[in-house]
């Protein structure tokens, strides 16, 4: 696999969890699903890895940034397993709409799970030895424009959950945003 190949498959997961993120924005917006603080930790991950894609389309591919991505899966698949465990159990009501048939903490599993799993076969079949030295790397528009993407749905994020919580911890079981009820009360 040459530099051109892993550049651009880093440019498409840093775009696809983009959307995956973004997805979850639009719901909270859109559909008035607040996340819940595991949900917001899942967020975290998923920004942690698109951090570490984000890092390989800006300077080049190289497995420090890989390791980035594989400690923000991990650690947004530790907290979305524990959500899909609190809701395993029969009777217990799941969180929030499911989409095709399984909560965005179940889809949030999977892609974490896909993402380890696709970042470590890219790392058995990318040579870095036959590639141009990392000073000679140049990104590309489609780069530019997922990096931006990346950043405007990381912002959204942030200012959508102080929004929801405020500057305190977020409430086990949010249902109206913390700013709102704040600006109504004065």
């Amino acid at each position: 696999m040459n530099l051109s190949s892993v550049t651009l498959l880093n440019t498409l997961g840093l775009l696809g969890i983009t959307v995956v993120l973004l997805i979850g924005f639009v719901l909270q917006i859109a559909w008035d699903e607040l996340p819940c603080p595991l949900c917001l930790l899942q967020r975290i991950g998923f920004g942690m890895v698109m951090f570490g894609f984000m890092l390989n389309v800006l300077h080049g591919p190289q497995q420090r940034h890989y390791g980035v991505v594989l400690i923000g899966a991990l650690f947004g698949a530790i907290t979305s397993l524990r959500q899909v465990s609190l809701h395993v159990i029969p009777g217990t009501p799941g969180y929030g709409s499911p989409i095709f048939g399984m909560h965005y903490y179940t889809w949030a599993f999977v892609l974490f799970g896909a993402t380890i799993l696709g970042v470590a076969v890219l790392l058995m079949l990318w040579n870095s030895h036959n590639d141009k030295p990392a000073q000679t790397y140049t990104m590309n528009g489609f780069g530019r424009f997922a990096c931006l993407l990346a950043m405007i749905t990381v912002f959204l994020n942030v200012v959508g959950t102080f929004v929801e919580c405020g500057p305190g911890q977020c409430p086990d079981n949010p249902v109206n945003y913390w700013l709102f009820d704040a600006l109504i009360a004065k």
